[in-house]
């Protein structure tokens, strides 16, 4: 089960919880099918069993488990061959996006805990394309923020778009390279008050926290990072991954500008020009409405890591902005509140708890699925969380 830690579950409970979301929606609330397990609510209900539970439940061993999940599997595709209903096809939706959400969860969860690397994924060369500079202009206008009902399944808290006025900004065309994380750490970036806010330097101060969690202390000049069980040295060009809301706001300070607003971000991945302004009309992804490629994002384990900020010029977006899907998660500026009009899902706790406590990132990373790593997509979690695959990029202030 491994040690127990606030920010991950055990694995064997995570793979059980899995199957269980599946059970639950699509089986057992979908089919009215009785459940598979008589005790399975009380084993792995995420919104009744607590935390640090999870480490002290009778669970079903590795190999009863997975059997557990295969026997779910086979009742998920009787079913799949029949003929679905809406509602039916919703809840397969949405337990196939949270399986996906928990993929992602358990590669940094090994990375946490210093397990060996997930095997048989993202096994291609990394590309070695350097740092990307400058500033991407977006035009000002009326940009609608969120999703809309002709996308096909979103989650509650992207329902729905709605209009929201941006004037001109200048935004990062990469994210912020580790080169570029290190220069801040170097000149005693985590050491100086005025670069962080209140609780962001109360967080500093109870980690001590002198660089990114995963960063090993600088010998002979070099950085080198912990990646799952062995140090390496870090790429400089790559993306910085591992930071906090509370470090990518200071760093944004001491170089003299700001985070994104959730708004300005989608509207730098996905809209268009028409004249001087901001077009009526959005992108499916940032290159346009061909899905992602290998040669466009670095997600679903394209590569087994974050990559070089400058690779991958086909995804770019119409404004010239790279990578703004996968690589890393992008912290935004913005708090993870409702939209207007706001009514939670059938899962009434993926949003509506969590409100008001979060930050917004967006774009997925390299362990993100398509699924999830649409544009629209809102990715939340508190500020102080150092353990996800997030960087940041930048806008100009003024």
């Amino acid at each position: 089960m491994g040690p127990y830690r606030e920010i991950v579950n055990p694995v064997l409970w995570e793979i059980g919880h899995i199957a269980w979301f599946h059970e639950y929606w699509t089986l057992r609330h979908a089919a009215r099918r009785a459940p598979l397990i008589e005790r399975c609510d009380s084993l792995w209900d995420s919104s009744n069993v607590a935390h640090k539970m999870r480490w002290h439940l009778d669970l079903p061993d590795r190999d009863g488990t997975r059997q557990y999940m295969a026997d779910v599997l086979a009742r998920q595709e009787e079913l799949l061959g029949r003929s679905l209903s809406d509602e039916m096809r919703y809840f397969y939706d949405l337990s196939i996006r949270h399986e996906d959400m928990h993929i992602e969860a358990q590669a940094y969860m090994r990375q946490t805990s210093s397990n060996a690397p997930p095997q048989g994924l993202g096994s291609a060369a990394h590309p070695r394309a350097n740092a990307l500079a400058g500033d991407a202009v977006v035009l000002g206008g009326s940009w609608r923020l969120g999703s809309g009902a002709a996308e096909g399944f979103v989650f509650d808290n992207e329902k729905w778009a709605h209009p929201v006025e941006l004037a001109p900004f200048k935004i990062a065309r990469a994210a912020v390279t580790n080169a570029e994380f290190a220069a801040f750490v170097d000149e005693g970036g985590y050491r100086r008050r005025e670069f962080w806010c209140d609780a962001g330097w109360d967080w500093r101060q109870a980690r001590d926290a002198q660089h990114p969690v995963y960063w090993v202390a600088k010998r002979d000049g070099v950085w080198t990072a912990r990646r799952y069980r062995e140090v390496e040295a870090l790429a400089p060009d790559a993306a910085v991954a591992f930071v906090n809301w509370f470090e990518a706001s200071a760093w944004c300070r001491w170089a003299g500008r700001r985070l994104p607003s959730e708004a300005e971000w989608e509207a730098a991945a996905v809209g268009e020009a028409t004249g001087d302004r901001l077009a009526s009309t959005r992108r499916r992804w940032p290159w346009g409405d061909a899905p992602p490629t290998p040669a466009r994002a670095n997600t679903d384990f394209a590569f087994d890591g974050p990559i070089d900020v400058a690779a991958l010029g086909e995804g770019d977006s119409a404004f010239g902005c790279r990578q703004m899907i996968g690589n890393v998660w992008e912290w935004t500026a913005s708090d993870f509140l409702p939209f207007d009009g706001f009514a939670a899902d059938p899962y009434k706790d993926y949003s509506q708890p969590w409100f008001g406590t979060r930050k917004v990132l967006r774009g997925g990373c390299w362990a993100t699925s398509q699924r999830i790593a649409r544009p629209a997509y809102r990715n939340f979690f508190t500020p102080d969380r150092c353990d996800v695959f997030a960087g940041f990029r930048s806008c100009a202030i003024g």
